[in-house]
Order: C-alpha cells, then sequence, then structure tokens
C-alpha cells in the first residue's frame, strides 16, 4: 500500500499516529496512521482522491460521537471533516427555506441558526451531537424528527465519479440507517457526503423557540453528562433499549473505565480511563444479560471502527 507515497503527498498537513481518543466524544481511540484536517470541500474531495490513488484506505471523522475507535486504532488515512459552511436560499414553495450545510458542520449549530432565522424543522436536533454527514449516514432524530423529514438530498464524492447529486429518495433511509451504512466496502466505500440540502418552513419564532426549548429540558433531564458515544443500542420492536437493560438490572455496571450509566442505562459512560476494550466487552455483557432474560437482541446504534 502506498502510505509512505500519501504521507509524502500530504506534505506536512498530515499527522502520523495521531490519538483519536482526542477527536471522539467518548474519549477513546488508539492512532490513526495518517491523520489530516479538510477545512473546504474541494480539500475534503482532494484528499480522498489522493488516498484512493495510492490504494490507502480512508475513514471520513467528523464530530466522534456515535462511534467507538479500537485502541489499535485505526489504518490508513482518517481526514476530519471540518467542512462547516452554511447557505439559505429561497426555498420551492413560499415560506420554505432551503438549508445548504456542508457535511462537517454540528448538526446542531445548524438546527440553532435555522431557529434564529424563524425556520422550523430541526428544533429537535438543537442538542443533538454530530454532523451534518453523520446525522445522513445514521438518519439520527429524536422526539419524533429525523432528519429525513426534512432532507431533499445530499451531495456526494466518489474518487472514480467526481461529484454527484442523490435525491434523500435514494439514500435508503430507515430507522437509524441508510445505503451509507449498509455498502460499507473496503474495495468499493461508500461515497463521501460533502453536503445536504434541508428544506424548511417559516413559523413564529416565539413557537419554534419554545419546541427547542423543551427539547432541551427534556434531554437535560434524561440524558447524562459526561463521556459518551450517546445511546449504544437502537430501540427494539417493542422497548426502548434502555428499558431492557435498566430492567434486566444493569444500570451502574462496570467494566475497567467503562460503566453503564445510573440516569439512562442506554450510556456507557468513560469515567476517565475507559479503553475500547472495556467498552466492547461491556456491550458484550449487556447483549448476553438482556436476551437471557427477555429473549430480545439489542442492536448496536454506535458504530465500532478502526482494528479490532
Amino acid at each position: 500500500m502506498g502510505l509512505a507515497e500519501l504521507s509524502s503527498a500530504l506534505g506536512d498537513k498530515a499527522i502520523a499516529g495521531e490519538p483519536l481518543s482526542q477527536h471522539t466524544t467518548f474519549g477513546i481511540g488508539g492512532p490513526a496512521d495518517l491523520f489530516v484536517v479538510a477545512h473546504t470541500v474541494p480539500e475534503l474531495c482532494r484528499y480522498v482522491r489522493l488516498a484512493w490513488e495510492q490504494g490507502v484506505p480512508y475513514f471520513i471523522l467528523g464530530s466522534g460521537a456515535n462511534l467507538l475507535v479500537s485502541d489499535k486504532g485505526i489504518r490508513g488515512l482518517v481526514i476530519h471533516n471540518q467542512c462547516q459552511a452554511v447557505r439559505v436560499l429561497p426555498g420551492e414553495e413560499e415560506q420554505t427555506c432551503l438549508v445548504v450545510a456542508e457535511s462537517g458542520a454540528e448538526l446542531r449549530a445548524v438546527a440553532r441558526q435555522a431557529i434564529a432565522q424563524g425556520l422550523a424543522g430541526l428544533e429537535w436536533a438543537v442538542d443533538v451531537p454530530g454532523t451534518v454527514g453523520g446525522a445522513v449516514v445514521g438518519n439520527a432524530g429524536a422526539y419524533g424528527g429525523y432528519i429525513s423529514d426534512n432532507l431533499r438530498g445530499v451531495a456526494v464524492f466518489t474518487p472514480q465519479e467526481g461529484e454527484c447529486w442523490w435525491q434523500a429518495t435514494q439514500l435508503g433511509l430507515g430507522y437509524r440507517t441508510s445505503r451509507f451504512k449498509r455498502n460499507k466496502d473496503a474495495e468499493h466505500p461508500s461515497p463521501v457526503i460533502l453536503s445536504a440540502t434541508l428544506a424548511l418552513y417559516r413559523e413564529e419564532a416565539a413557537r419554534i423557540q419554545a419546541r427547542a426549548a423543551e427539547y432541551s429540558r427534556r434531554r437535560a433531564e434524561s440524558q447524562p453528562s459526561g463521556l459518551s458515544a450517546g445511546s449504544v443500542f437502537k430501540r427494539t420492536e417493542q422497548y426502548p433499549a434502555g428499558f431492557l437493560i435498566e430492567n434486566a438490572g444493569l444500570k451502574g455496571t462496570q467494566i475497567g473505565g467503562a460503566v453503564v450509566s445510573t440516569q439512562h442505562a442506554n450510556f456507557i459512560i468513560n469515567q476517565g480511563s475507559a479503553t475500547a476494550r472495556d467498552v466492547q466487552q461491556l456491550i458484550e455483557l449487556i447483549r448476553e444479560t438482556v436476551y437471557a432474560k427477555f429473549k430480545i437482541h439489542l442492536e448496536l446504534e454506535i458504530e465500532l471502527v478502526g482494528e479490532w
């Protein structure tokens, strides 16, 4: 593989052995072989193309939420996506606007910008961590709202085909999933999301702000602070995962530096010294215990990445 050649092509923009624990909300993760920051869409496309030309695998890292990076780190090139430009354009219908957000923009920042401009539709996201690109990949949602509700489409990039536009209907959006999650293949990696276009609508500012404030209050009451990756497991057909974990008696269960939150059982907290292995073992213990008690398989919502 052309890791040395890629490092040479990237020059002083690339960092060797960057600890990914500094770039995840879990505060966990080993080193990247090479690490580079993309501040603009042309930079992002250039780094992806360079890695592809050298036969080096690449991973696009956003805010580091919803991820558990292995203790061994990630092989190849990690591209930290900090493309954060946001534009507001007139909508096709009266009282609507199109918000075009680059994929590295923080979802909650986009939601707050929309609210400040009297645009409704993203209030549920006002405190949701993660980037716009990550929100599309996992069809992020909260309190009954989903990114798919307002998504018109995305601009994507592949080294083979360049930039193109995909309508939302082409993205296979479902509960916490999309074609970007399902079609992962080392030889044919998923296209990189460059930006997302969201259709929002004008509404009285006070009503929008009231809804956002209520969602913020509910989130603060129900979700723990501290180092975590967010909800660990998906909701099952019948029950929230946290309900099952709590009723399996697992709140406060600890392995190494990782513990099941006593506030919300679907959160695993890094108490400061947790390794990815600690979290992985705790995940398996939760799955086994819940299945033994309820005969229900818990499916991961967070993504395990890197060399395991």
